[in-house]
């Protein structure tokens, strides 16, 4: 099936081959079809397979086909992201596929300048690509007007759910109209998902090109079982004994991103960090020097690494494994895209063993093994030789076996002759003399005038 077939316009046909894409993806061939018929869609197919362009077409298109005065438009078409990387990938298509047709797309984030935004709001937009939270603070302060709202997109919605971003969701839907077309693609299929859709979608279409949480088969996955603390040293390892030149590093907090940038920066390996602490300008700046080939390594948590789009991606690796089984096939994704092949290396340490397995439950197969001799999965603790040693060198031993046979010998002897005349007077006197001379008092005798 070629992109003519689907029913897109003459311009849009120009975008679409402007880009390089020659023939639609499964999600694109199902997906336009059923938002051309006006119908409500739930769509679940793999990351990296075209989710975008699939609503992203055929809204531009119907859009078009209303002509509208060029200053104070309000929003037709809003789609809601999870993050602000994401938020960037989508409005740059949208604003590819919409100035050919004459409409004005942007997009709107936490984390900048709420200005500048009010002030492209107030000069008129069709299309609106927003994170939650940034945008109900627009609808409150009455900088956008949703009331026109004729498509409704939630893109990566089981992302937005990991966040916490229903309530924001269903608080965004009270200021939108009844009457629209709602569109849910989601990378994964879960029940959360289904109450979602139960909660926003009118009879939907139901669409999945492929069986659920699972990986893309372009993607060649390993586990490297490691100790803890060779974790990064083993990283290291595989970077330059592979001679890798991109490699998206995943990590569990911004702390640990930070500490894994410093150690690579130490080894030689030149990385910077992209997480939620940082700036929106940093983040962006430091992904286009990572896209350029300016950076070696890119250290990321999942908030800030979901929607990444880095064309030919050819590593990605899981330093630390993912607490939702779901986000290690969503990391993994960001390499093997558009037909590429990808390597997905994880790193795991034996407390991380139960979150495998979660994940190998999900995928239902096993991830094959690979393992370094260098690098044990449980390392000998660090000082346990030294202990040995010291006890084997030094004279604790010999004092024991010097102690024990008088203490034994001692309890005898006293017992069968010493015990009755040991407290009468001559004894005494020699504990006297002993202190007179300057010796050292008896033990029995200290301990007998202490109590």
């Amino acid at each position: 099936m070629s992109f003519e077939s689907l029913g897109l316009c003459d311009e849009l046909l120009s975008a679409v081959s402007a880009r390089g894409y020659t023939t639609p993806t499964p999600i694109q061939t199902q997906a336009i079809p059923v938002v051309f018929e006006g119908n409500d869609l739930l769509a679940g197919a793999q990351t990296g397979t075209g989710k975008t362009a699939a609503f992203a077409l055929p809204i531009v298109q119907i859009l078009s086909e209303t002509v509208l005065p060029r200053k104070r438009r309000s929003p037709r078409a809003l789609v809601l992201v999870p993050t602000r990387e994401l938020a960037a990938q989508v409005s740059e298509q949208m604003q590819n596929y919409a100035r050919r047709l004459s409409l004005r797309s942007t997009m709107i984030y936490g984390g900048v300048n709420i200005q500048a935004q009010i002030e492209r709001l107030h000069r008129g937009v069709d299309i609106v690509v927003a994170t939650p939270g940034r945008l109900l603070d627009h609808a409150e302060r009455n900088t956008i007007n949703l009331s026109k709202i004729e498509f409704l997109v939630l893109d990566e919605a089981d992302r937005m759910l990991d966040l916490g971003f229903i309530d924001d969701i269903l608080h965004v839907v009270e200021y939108l109209p009844s009457q629209r077309q709602n569109l849910l693609f989601s990378a994964t299929y879960s029940q959360s998902i289904k109450q979602l859709a139960d909660d926003l979608l009118d009879q939907p279409r139901r669409i999945e090109v492929a069986r659920s949480n699972i990986a893309a088969d372009a993607v060649t996955q390993t586990v490297y079982p490691v100790d803890r603390n060779r974790k990064r040293e083993m990283l290291s390892h595989l970077i330059r004994k592979g001679d890798w030149n991109q490699v998206l590093v995943f990590a569990r907090t911004r702390y640990g991103a930070d500490k894994l940038t410093a150690e690579l920066l130490f080894d030689g390996i030149k990385a910077a960090p992209i997480h939620s602490n940082k700036s929106q300008s940093i983040r962006t700046r430091t992904l286009a020097e990572f896209k350029r080939g300016e950076l070696r390594v890119l250290v990321a948590t999942d908030v800030a690494a979901r929607g990444l789009d880095i064309e030919r991606l050819p590593h990605v690796v899981n330093y630390d494994l993912p607490q939702v089984p779901e986000d290690y096939v969503h990391r993994i994704g960001r390499t093997g895209r558009a037909g590429e092949n990808g390597v997905a290396l994880s790193l795991v340490c034996p407390a991380e063993q139960p979150l495998l397995l979660a994940i190998e439950k999900l995928l239902e197969y096993a991830i094959p093994r690979q393992t370094i001799a260098e690098f044990p999965q449980i390392a000998l603790k660090r000082g346990t030789k030294a202990k040995v040693t010291k006890k084997s060198k030094g004279s604790s031993r010999p004092k024991k076996k010097t102690t024990k046979p008088t203490k034994k010998k001692t309890p005898a002897s006293s017992t069968k002759t010493s015990t009755k005349p040991a407290k009468t007077g001559p004894p005494a006197k020699t504990t006297n003399s002993r202190r007179e001379r300057g010796a050292p008092a008896l033990k029995t005798g200290r301990r007998g005038r202490r109590s």
